[in-house]
């Protein structure tokens, strides 16, 4: 072989060379990215789903070691689906304090979207599917009025959503009449909301399949195109270590629910909703929009953000979210009754939200946080219900934990000032 010839040999390995040693290069810099990131969080006291996931992992345990039965597939089957009508309503109170305002209005209109669906249908003879549609659009109507009332005439969220409160909490008492309740089919569609399981092991394994899965194939596809626009991209390793948690989460749910009744499709749909908002929130314009108006209105202004759009279209949102929960709700009783109205509801929906991890202060949380702190609220109630426990002490204890969830939220607020962010 001549010189020439292994000049030529040398010049086509070099490439490949350089190319195997910038894929660890560009591992080690997505690394040490990561590492930057989760030392920014832990300095600025921004743990996100940790100290709910730790609270969650005592109660679980502390309950169960007051009663062997609070694990049970029974008890945790009951409990997956207690949670879809307040962690629906939860998720829509997601939207509203990411920019910083409340909506004191979920309760009463879950309660009006449900007394609307069973007058509709039981008292009118209206088909379950046209009564629900005409449910849900109720609820986002309301919204509508909510958000135009504080985006464009300029009354304070608190302000107009009180009395939504009070208005459609009337309208619910109306339509009820001298009833305190109006039941419904319990074979109905509504009533399937929360009776339906799915028990075929090849189903409830496929979804639990399915899952890990997506996610796994949605996060490589992400980190390419990262990589792709020289951006540092997650480490190969933390996707497929993500994936496998997810696995574990999944399989060990659906061996644990498939030992009672199945898979609930109440818990499905939720966790459909759940997914759906996270992504909308993060990989859409309007949910970039939400967070940006979150970081600061003027701020959000300045970069093209139209305000009070955005305001009004996550008060929409809120509203949407509470019928769809009120009706999930209303599934769990087969009847539209005055219990969502009451005040517990709004308590615990604006409650499992902030328990979550969502920020009173706007601009920090996500619909997981929804999830995870309706699971928290109603652990405790389940757990306390199972010993006996009084509802006032429930209450008092319900508050303690609001109360720990919101000095968090105000601490690490104050910590973030203190280094100079908004």
């Amino acid at each position: 072989m001549t010189g020439r010839e292994n000049g030529a040999d040398a010049d086509e390995a070099a490439p490949d060379a350089g190319r195997m040693r910038e894929g660890p290069r560009r591992g080690a810099q997505a690394l040490r990215a990561r590492a930057a990131a989760v030392g920014r969080r832990l300095h600025a006291h921004d743990l996100g789903p940790v100290p709910v996931l730790l609270a969650l992992a005592v109660t679980w345990t502390t309950f169960q070691i007051l009663d062997h039965n609070f694990l049970s597939p029974r008890n945790l089957s009951v409990l997956s689906v207690d949670i879809v009508g307040t962690g629906m309503i939860a998720v829509g109170i997601v939207f509203v304090l990411l920019i910083g305002e409340i909506d004191l209005s979920v309760g009463s209109l879950a309660g009006l979207a449900g007394a609307v669906f069973a007058a509709l249908n039981v008292n009118l003879g209206m088909p379950e599917w046209l009564a629900v549609i005409i449910a849900v659009l109720c609820g986002a109507a309301a919204g509508a009025v909510h958000g135009f009332s504080f985006a464009r005439i300029g009354v304070p969220a608190f302000v107009v959503t009180l009395a939504g409160l009070l208005a459609w909490n009337g309208l619910m008492l109306y339509l009820l009449g001298t009833e305190t309740a109006i039941n419904f089919s319990e074979t109905g569609l509504v009533a399937t909301l929360t009776s339906r399981y799915f028990s075929a092991a090849a189903v409830t394994y496929g979804l639990a399949t399915l899952a890990p899965v997506l996610y796994l194939l949605a996060s490589l596809r992400e980190r390419r195109r990262r990589e792709a626009a020289g951006m540092p991209g997650r480490p190969a390793g933390g996707i497929w270590a993500r994936a496998a948690l997810l696995a574990i989460v999944a399989f060990a749910a659906v061996l644990v629910l498939n030992r009672f009744e199945g898979l609930p499709l109440a818990l499905l749909i939720f966790l459909a909703v759940v997914v759906a908002s996270d992504l909308f929130l993060r990989r859409t314009p309007y949910g970039r929009q939400v967070l940006a108006l979150g970081g600061g209105v003027e701020a959000a202004r300045r970069s093209g953000v139209d305000v009070t759009r955005v305001r009004i279209a996550v008060f929409v949102v809120s509203g949407t979210l509470a019928a769809v929960g009120g009706l999930f709700v209303a599934s769990r009783l087969t009847s539209a009754s005055q219990v969502p109205g009451s005040g517990m509801l709004l308590i615990n929906a604006i409650a499992a939200a902030v328990v979550g991890g969502t920020s009173l202060f706007g601009g920090r949380g996500s619909p997981w946080s929804a999830l995870l702190g309706v699971l928290m609220i109603q652990s405790i109630a389940s757990g306390m219900a199972l010993l006996g426990v009084e509802p006032p002490v429930q209450f008092m204890v319900t508050g303690g934990v609001l109360y720990a969830a919101v000095v968090l939220d105000s601490l690490a607020r104050r910590a973030a000032r203190a280094r100079g962010h908004p």
